[in-house]
C-alpha cells in the first residue's frame, strides 16, 4: 500500500481546476480512497502487514490521518479515509510515522505490502447525502453489521441527471413505504475512468442481506418493481460485490 497522500494528485488536481466547494461538502463527503487488488494466494499475508502497520500507527500514535479498511470477496482492499478538501492530499502525514520507526523498518513494511499485489491505485469517491437512505442518521459505520453488498451502477454522461433524478424518486419511495433496507450512495469523483454511482447496504451476513432484501422486494410491490426498471433504463453497466468491513484493520488516532 502506497502512501496515504499524494503529491501527485493534488498537482493533477490543481492543473485540471477540480476542487470541493463549499455548497458540495454540505451534501457530500469526500473520501480518499487506496485500493489494492491483493493475489489470491496474499490474502492472508495482506492482513497481517495491515494489522501490523495498524498497530505501528497506534503505537506511535499517527496522527492527521484516519481510515476504515473494506474488501470484497474476489480481493479488493479498500483503504478509506475522510477527507475535507482537496489540498490535504499535500500532505505527508506517514512522514511522523516513518520518523518514529525509522526508515529501514517503515520501509520494509511497505515491501510486505508491495508483495501482496500487482495492482493498486488511487481516487476520489463522494458519500452522497442526498441520494442515501439512512432515516436514523448517516453513518458508515454501521454498528454488528460489517458485511457488504456493493452495487455499482456505471452511467454514461448524458444519462447521469437522469439516474440521479430516479434515485431520488427511489429514496422518496423508500421513506413513504419505512423500508428497513438502510443504503448509502456513493459516486465517483477525481481519478476514476467513467461515471458510476455505488449503492452500499449493510447487512449481519449475506443471509441477513439476502432476507432484507427479499422482504423490501415484498414491500415495493410492483410500484418498485417499475421504478427499479426506470432506474436501469439508464445504468451502462451494472455490476456487483459482496465483501465486508475489517475493523481490526481500521485506525483513527487516540486523543
Amino acid at each position: 500500500m502506497r502512501t496515504l497522500r499524494k503529491h501527485l494528485l493534488i498537482t493533477l488536481t490543481s492543473i485540471l481546476g477540480l476542487s470541493i466547494s463549499v455548497a458540495q461538502s454540505e451534501k457530500n463527503q469526500a473520501f480518499y480512497v487506496h485500493e489494492d487488488q491483493v493475489k489470491p494466494s496474499m490474502v492472508q499475508a495482506y492482513e497481517e502487514v495491515a494489522k501490523d502497520f495498524t498497530n505501528a500507527c497506534k503505537e506511535h500514535n499517527l496522527e492527521g490521518v484516519s481510515w476504515q479498511v473494506a474488501s470484497t470477496n474476489t480481493g479488493r482492499y479498500f483503504n478509506i479515509s475522510p477527507i475535507e478538501n482537496m489540498a490535504e492530499l499535500d500532505k505527508n502525514v506517514m512522514a511522523p510515522l516513518a520518523e518514529k520507526m525509522g526508515e529501514e523498518a517503515f520501509r520494509d513494511l511497505f515491501k510486505r505490502y508491495n508483495d501482496c499485489y500487482d495492482k493498486h491505485g488511487d481516487y476520489i469517491i463522494y458519500l452522497n447525502k442526498e441520494l442515501t437512505y439512512m432515516p436514523e442518521g448517516i453513518s458508515t459505520t454501521t454498528e454488528g453489521q460489517n458485511y457488504r453488498k456493493w452495487h455499482f451502477l456505471h452511467v454514461t454522461p448524458n444519462n447521469i441527471q437522469n439516474l440521479k433524478g430516479k434515485l431520488k424518486e427511489l429514496k422518496a419511495m423508500y421513506a413513504e413505504k419505512g423500508s428497513k433496507e438502510y443504503y448509502r450512495i456513493y459516486h465517483n469523483g477525481f481519478g476514476s475512468m467513467g461515471d458510476y454511482y455505488l449503492a452500499v447496504v449493510s447487512a449481519v451476513d449475506a443471509e441477513d442481506y439476502a432476507k432484507k432484501s427479499k422482504e423490501n422486494e415484498i414491500l415495493l410491490g410492483e410500484a418498485g418493481e417499475k421504478l427499479f426498471g426506470e432506474i436501469f433504463s439508464y445504468v451502462l453497466k451494472y455490476e456487483t460485490a459482496s465483501g465486508s468491513m475489517h475493523p481490526d484493520l481500521a485506525y483513527s488516532p487516540s486523543n
